[in-house]
C-alpha cells in the first residue's frame, strides 16, 4: 500500500468542480520542482545534509501521549529521524515541504506523510482550499488544506507556497562548469597531439590518412605504455602543447562557498570540524528556528480549536557543549537550582538518577526575601 492508495480510499481525489485558486495581484498558485536538478550537485547534498542531520536529533513532546508513540513511527516507511531528515531536505530543496496528517473515522491523527509531489497547485471549492498534488506517471492527489501541514522557506511571492530556488541555479552551474572544465583540460593534456609531417612528395589523401591512422594505433594507443613514439626518416611529428584554461582552486573555492552561504553553511560545518561554541550558534541560527516552526505548524493542524494541546521538536542544545561547560554549568545553573541534576546529566547523555528530579540548592544561596536581617548597630 501507497501514499496514493491511502488516500483514495477516502475519497480525497475527486476534485472535478474545484477551480485553480488565484491569489491575490492575480497569483495563479501552480508550482513545480525547480530544485530536482540541485540534488544531483555534490555541493548542494553536501550543504542540506548537515541541516537535515541535526535536525533529525529532535525528539517529539507532546500532551497528548497519542501523539508522542505516533511519532516514533510517523509513517510505514519512517522512523522519527528518516522523518524529519526528509522534511528538512525537501524543505531546503524545494523551499516548500507538505506533510499529510492521515486520521482515522473519528478524525484521530495516526500519520504524517511528506508528500514527495513533482508539482502541486491550489485549488477553491465550497470556499475551502484544497491542494491537488502531480507524481510521476500523471498520478493526482487532492487533499484539503486543513489536512496538511506547511514548511515554507523564502516565504514572499505567494500565500501558499514559499519562493523557488532560482536564485542559486546560476552559482550551481558556474560550479558545475568549472569543474567539468577542469575534468576536460586534465583528459585534454593527458594524450599526446600534435601535427605528423610526411617528407616524401605529394601523397594522396588515403596514403596520408593511413599513415595518420597508423601512428595514432601504434604510438597513441593504450598498449603504447612506454610513451616513446620512433619515426623513420620520411617522418616528422610536432608536438602541440595544450595550455587550457581552468578555474584555480581558490575560484573554486569562491564557487563552493557561494552555494554554502545560500543554504546558510560554511566549510567546518560541512565537514564536521566546527567548535562546541560553533555548534550552539548553528544549532540556535540554522536548527532551533526550524523545530520552533514545524512544532507550531503541527500544533496549529491537529488542534486548531483547542489552545490548550501542543506537539514540540527539541533537540538538546548542551549535548554539543564542551565538557568545560558543561562542568562549569553543572557548579553555576544546578548547584543554585536552575536545572535538576537529571536535567543536566541528559544534556550529558547519562542516564537518570534517583532523586535527580529535585532542585537543589547550594547551603549559600537563598531567596532574595529571605536573607537574615541585619544586626543592629551598637549603641
Amino acid at each position: 500500500m501507497n501514499l496514493l492508495d491511502i488516500f483514495k480510499k477516502k475519497g480525497k481525489t475527486d476534485a472535478k468542480n474545484a477551480t485553480v485558486l488565484h491569489e491575490l495581484g492575480s497569483y495563479q498558485a501552480r508550482f513545480s520542482n525547480i530544485g530536482a536538478d540541485q540534488w544531483k550537485s555534490d555541493v548542494v547534498r553536501e550543504s542540506i545534509r548537515p541541516l537535515a542531520s541535526f535536525t533529525s536529533k529532535a525528539s517529539c513532546r507532546s500532551n497528548k501521549a497519542a501523539i508522542e508513540r505516533i511519532m516514533r513511527r510517523p509513517n510505514i516507511y519512517m522512523s522519527q529521524a528518516d522523518f524529519l531528515q526528509k522534511v528538512r531536505t525537501r524543505y531546503e530543496l524545494f523551499n516548500n515541504c507538505f506533510i499529510l496528517i492521515t486520521k482515522d473515522e473519528r478524525l484521530n491523527p495516526i500519520g504524517f506523510y511528506p508528500v514527495p509531489y513533482q508539482t502541486f497547485e491550489a485549488l477553491l471549492y465550497d470556499d475551502e482550499i484544497y491542494i491537488r498534488f502531480s507524481f510521476t506517471e500523471g498520478r493526482n492527489l487532492v487533499v484539503p488544506w486543513s489536512d496538511l501541514a506547511v514548511m515554507r522557506k523564502d516565504y514572499n511571492s505567494s500565500d501558499i507556497a514559499g519562493d523557488d530556488n532560482n536564485a542559486i541555479l546560476q552559482a550551481i552551474e558556474l560550479l558545475n562548469t568549472a569543474e567539468q572544465g577542469n575534468s576536460n583540460a586534465i583528459k585534454a593534456t593527458a594524450n599526446l597531439r600534435g601535427i605528423l609531417k610526411n617528407t616524401k612528395g605529394m601523397l594522396n589523401p588515403d596514403d596520408i590518412k593511413r599513415q595518420k591512422d597508423a601512428f595514432v594505433n601504434d604510438y597513441l594507443s593504450l598498449e603504447n605504455a612506454g610513451g616513446i613514439a620512433a619515426l623513420d626518416a620520411t617522418q616528422e611529428f610536432t608536438p602541440i602543447k595544450m595550455e587550457p584554461v581552468t578555474a584555480d582552486a581558490s575560484q573554486m573555492a569562491e564557487y563552493r562557498e557561494n552555494v554554502y552561504r545560500y543554504y546558510g553553511v560554511n566549510e567546518k560545518i560541512v565537514t564536521s570540524n566546527m567548535t562546541p561554541d560553533e555548534i550552539e550558534v548553528f544549532y540556535e541560527m540554522r536548527i532551533e528556528p526550524f523545530l520552533n516552526a514545524l512544532s507550531t505548524e503541527l500544533t496549529t493542524k491537529l488542534w486548531p480549536k483547542n489552545e490548550n494541546n501542543w506537539v514540540v521538536f527539541e533537540a538538546n542544545k548542551l549535548q554539543f557543549a564542551s565538557l568545560a561547560k558543561k562542568i562549569q554549568m553543572y557548579q553555576t545553573v544546578v548547584l543554585y537550582g536552575g536545572m535538576t541534576v537529571n536535567e543536566w546529566r541528559e544534556a550529558c547523555n547519562m542516564s537518570p538518577v534517583e532523586g535527580g528530579d529535585k532542585m537543589i540548592m547550594r547551603l549559600d544561596a537563598a531567596p532574595v526575601d529571605n536573607q537574615p536581617e541585619e544586626e543592629e548597630e551598637s549603641e
